[in-house]
């Protein structure tokens, strides 16, 4: 059951992986628009104006499209074969849900506590998806029916029929079944949502007067359940759902930008639910703090060689929020300094938020700047110099604890390991494998990798099943024992290996998509003996 929920807080990250891009997008055009910033050229009737206008309706796609995103998203990650396939039924049967709750509500809406001839948006629970005027369900509805297309699809796709009726078989039959279990879960879910929505407008309120506790809760458990890979489960929700605003955070706070950089009120009087989307500050002032002391306690031989691997894993936290190379890199030598990690981060979360800091700080510092801190500076300039302080203070504090504990308990983190012992993270041979892959260009590398994680793992006859998330190749094995020893991971690039009995998870990297299409090509190629 831990892996079937792990490999969908991983197929979640097929969709989310594109939301960076656009906000970065929609926040930069938002400040372009803006004449208090840009001055007289941001005229509404001028030119420049209106290009910023066409680029800003472009990037809202992702935002206003989310649950059909999610629809498509899931099966590339989950479907066991024919995944272009799957997506096209994910769609079509999430239409015809749609469809058949439009339908149910027109008739019985009012047996159900929903008022269908409200308009949409607000308070009615009722939204429109694709032309479909339909219950708001979100990104749950979209993953719950997806993910039961997924489960027909893998079952059933391949199913062979009569050949007369042939031209029912594989897309067709999977959509024919799901047309017909559409009904009684659009009837339930028109039932039962209502209910939902009521309990989702409690659990607002809830967190919202919750206040730093809450937040430091929230951010806790989005940080300490990374290795498990259900962190997804906890912000996703928040970032992406209705859990504490319509739509999500991450589609609310670029929408209301103009709003709130042109009111002198304070933050977290016009969006206190901004701060449950704060866990980025420990990617942008935590982890320097770790690198600089994992960089002190090493080695004086060794410094070099940990420099080369902290400072672009360092920069990767920082700019983009990607912490998993980092926080891996010392996550399964000493985990306990990975609880003290996400202790941290839930105390400059909450330290942060009862000083007044709330905004979409989920991601690096390009989002800090393009959503924040560049078009909302001038009114609200105050409270982003109290974060940055703020956050360099944790940045020491972060480095003396880390410092501290590993000095104290002498923990083996890159460039302290004893001398050929496999407990350390790289070696210099492995930095400079890597470097000369590098040099070969991107698709020889993942095509090594590729062959070399296969291998590692006991062959094409023991992989039972494979998927990835933003920077792990997730892969379940028939027979753990028949894995390699970690340094063989290492030595084709690996970051490192999680080992939960057959759920095997191998740190990548962003590059994590390509390696594993390599890695399906290799599992289909017969002629190889592997």
């Amino acid at each position: 059951m831990k892996e079937k929920i792990q490999r969908f807080g991983a197929a979640m990250f097929v969709p989310v992986l594109l939301f960076a891009f656009a906000g970065i997008t929609v926040g930069l055009s938002i400040l372009f628009m803006n004449q208090e910033i840009v001055g007289s050229i941001a005229n509404p009737d001028g030119l420049w104006y209106q290009i910023w206008f066409i680029i800003q309706e472009g990037a809202w796609t992702a935002f206003r499209q989310l649950p059909l995103l999610f629809v498509v998203g899931l099966p590339i990650a989950l479907a066991k074969k024919a995944q272009a396939r799957a997506c096209l039924e994910a769609l079509v049967t999430y239409l015809t849900f749609n469809y058949f709750v439009s339908a149910m509500l027109s008739l019985w809406g009012s047996s159900f506590g929903i008022d269908f001839s409200a308009e949409v948006g607000g308070t009615s629970g009722l939204t429109m998806i694709a032309g479909i005027k339909t219950l708001d369900t979100g990104m749950i509805g979209a993953i719950l029916i997806s993910s039961i297309v997924v489960y027909l699809h893998n079952r059933y796709f391949s199913t062979k029929l009569p050949d007369y009726l042939g031209i029912f078989q594989g897309s067709s039959f999977v959509v024919i079944i799901g047309f017909f279990v559409m009904l009684p879960v659009a009837l339930l879910t028109s039932i039962i949502w209502p209910q939902v929505q009521s309990g989702i407008e409690s659990l607002q309120v809830f967190l919202t007067a919750s206040g730093a506790i809450g937040v430091w809760f929230y951010t806790f458990l989005e940080r300490i359940l990374i290795p498990t890979g259900l962190h997804h489960f906890i912000y996703g929700p928040f970032i992406f759902g209705p859990a504490v605003v319509e739509n999500g955070i991450a589609a609310y706070w670029p929408q209301h930008l103009s709003e709130f950089a042109t009111s002198s009120m304070t933050l977290i009087e016009m969006f206190p639910e901004g701060g449950f989307s704060l866990h980025g500050l420990s990617k942008v002032f935590g982890a320097p703090g770790i690198a600089l002391a994992i960089y002190a306690t090493a080695k004086s031989e060794k410094k070099k060689v940990v420099a080369g691997l902290l400072i672009p894993a360092t920069l990767t936290a920082v700019i983009a929020g990607i912490t998993e190379p980092l926080e891996f890199t010392f996550l399964f030598i000493a985990p306990v300094l990975f609880a003290i990690h996400a202790a941290l981060a839930a105390t400059l979360s909450a330290v942060s938020y009862s000083l007044g800091v709330v905004g979409n700080f989920g991601s690096g510092l390009i989002e800090f700047l393009a959503q924040n801190w560049l078009p909302l500076f001038k009114y609200h300039s105050s409270t982003y110099i109290i974060q940055i302080l703020v956050g360099l203070s944790f940045t020491a504090i972060y480095f003396f604890t880390f410092r501290y504990l590993i000095l104290k308990y002498n923990f083996a983190t890159p460039g302290r390991e004893e001398e050929g012992a496999d407990i350390k993270l790289y070696s210099k041979e492995d930095f400079k494998t890597k470097k000369s892959n590098t040099t070969q260009g991107n698709q020889a590398v993942t095509d090594n990798q590729a062959l070399a994680f296969l291998k590692a793992l006991g062959g094409r006859e023991n992989i039972e099943d494979v998927t990835n998330c933003a920077t792990r190749l997730r892969v379940s094995v028939k027979d753990e024992s028949k894995l390699l020893n970690d340094s063989v991971f290492k030595q084709a690039g690996a970051h490192g290996v999680v080992r939960n009995g057959t759920a095997i998870q191998v740190i990548v990297g962003l590059s994590v998509p390509q390696v594993r299409d390599d890695f399906e090509s290799l599992l289909d190629n017969e002629a190889l003996n592997l």
